[in-house]
């Protein structure tokens, strides 16, 4: 990525940015005719040709617009004209954008690269391309490009992981990627096999893995600044690799998606990307337990009484809800071993939270009222928006167990989101300052560069955005 603070005299490709207010103020420069076919609105393109350049008129919308539709746009407008576009340097014109705004218009131009298998072709990545902007300071742009390579780094890397067919996503082969990715960002790695996780005791977290014919790899990534008295994020991250529902195997028209049920760890990931690659002052413990939920003569039973981590007993109801046994463990380690000042756990945990909130937003559950309020804030300022529901204790009752603890579920057709947040609240140990997001309906969905359902690249945005600005 290039952006330089210039303006040539002579350019084969101009990007030029109107909102609806900007072209009726500025039409009459222009042909009269392109009013016709162009007025400002959001994510209206028109193409100028004269001599040897090409503009394009990006219509924004209307003048109130937030900052993350710029964004919207410029990831729209890449993703539609990639068949056009040159590799030659690019004059963009927008005389009224901030530098918020036309910094969220820069991620948004290269994240719309994006497609799966994710490889720097598209002509935006390539070495001629580079972007010249007169409006803002060098030194400003510096800091612009930074930021938008670490979030396209965070946020491609959790759309390809979660992309990936199943069968090309083993626990061997994530947790190399894992290896990797910790020794080039300097993170510490450390990962549990299944003899270890027995040695340890995390019974909920082996009970799902039980069935598997792969080893299991409860894996912890460490980014540490070198800031004194930094803040310190503790992230928990789904990672069932493919959900099969176990024995209480799910139904075949739409397993081929539960390719996806590791986006609570994709997020953490991208997040643990950016964090490292803007070398944050804060400090982030990220523990992914990396499992498949698989069918076989071992796996796990319906009835069966489990003992986790923190010894809490839990009687299985149905082998499919196994994410929050994974995720019990999770917290339950992370709480137990290390000091956090935040706690965050993200997963496509339930249906539930799909019929309620669709691809809108996720469910966020939270115990503390500061956390709840600054979610809310971010997922609006990010466009990763979430919805806070209710941790009453009325619900505990559901899913209280004559032979264990716990049941796994509620054996209710209702809530099962807020029973699944509430289960998880037996295993933070107490933690004052824990949020819990059901991203099932919002990781994974309808998108502009593929045909079917796919990866959309929620929560790295909105992680990186709260642990930045957290205070």
């Amino acid at each position: 990525m290039k952006l330089f603070n210039k303006r040539n005299k002579n350019y084969a490709q101009i990007f030029e940015l109107f909102t609806e207010e900007s072209w009726s103020e500025n039409c009459k420069k222009y042909n009269k005719k392109i009013s016709l076919l162009f007025s400002g609105k959001k994510h209206e393109v028109f193409i100028d040709v004269k001599g040897e350049t090409i503009t394009y008129f990006i219509g924004l919308g209307k003048a109130d617009l937030q900052n993350f539709e710029f964004q919207q746009v410029a990831m729209k407008f890449s993703q539609t004209q990639k068949k056009n576009f040159q590799a030659v340097s690019t004059l963009i014109l927008a005389d009224f954008i901030s530098e918020k705004q036309f910094q969220e218009f820069i991620k948004g131009l290269f994240l719309g690269t994006y497609n799966y298998p994710f490889e720097k072709n598209h002509p935006f990545w390539n070495e001629k391309f580079e972007l010249h902007f007169g409006n803002l300071s060098q030194k400003k742009l510096d800091n612009i490009i930074s930021r938008a390579d670490a979030i396209c780094e965070g946020q491609t890397a959790c759309q390809d992981w979660l992309n990936k067919p199943a069968n090309l996503k083993r626990p061997d082969t994530i947790n190399a990627y894992l290896k990797n990715l910790a020794k080039k960002n300097q993170l510490k790695y450390t990962v549990f096999n299944r003899k270890k996780c027995e040695e340890i005791g995390l019974g909920a977290f082996l009970s799902v893995n039980q069935g598997s014919a792969y080893d299991a790899a409860f894996t912890i990534l460490e980014y540490k600044t070198t800031v004194k008295n930094a803040k310190t994020f503790g992230l928990v991250g789904k990672c069932v690799l493919f959900d099969t529902g176990g024995i209480s195997i799910k139904a075949s028209d739409n397993m081929h998606y539960m390719k996806s049920d590791m986006g609570g760890a994709t997020a953490v990931i991208g997040a643990l990307i950016y964090a490292s690659q803007m070398k944050l002052p804060i400090n982030i413990t990220a523990i992914l337990p990396i499992t498949d939920n698989a069918v076989s003569e071992n796996a796990y039973l319906p009835s069966d009484v489990i003992t986790a981590y923190n010894g809490k007993t839990i009687e299985v109801l149905n082998t499919d809800a196994e994410g929050r046994m994974t995720l019990a463990d999770g917290l339950s380690y992370l709480s137990k071993n290390y000091k956090t000042d935040v706690l965050i756990d993200l997963a496509t945990l339930t249906g539930s939270s799909v019929r309620m909130f669709g691809d809108t937003c996720g469910a966020m559950f939270s115990n503390n009222e500061n956390l709840k309020n600054l979610l809310i804030k971010t997922g609006d300022k990010t466009n990763q928006r979430v919805w806070n529901l209710p941790l009453w204790d009325i619900w505990k009752d559901d899913f209280k167990s004559d032979v264990a603890d716990f049941k796994n579920i509620s054996m209710k057709p209702i809530g099962d989101c807020i029973v699944a947040a509430k289960f998880l609240e037996e295993f933070i140990e107490g933690h004052p300052n824990w949020a819990h997001l059901d991203i099932a309906g919002v990781a994974f969905g309808n998108v502009g560069y593929a045909k079917d359902k796919a990866a959309t690249g929620y929560g790295v945005q909105l992680l990186a955005d709260l642990i930045e600005n957290y205070h």
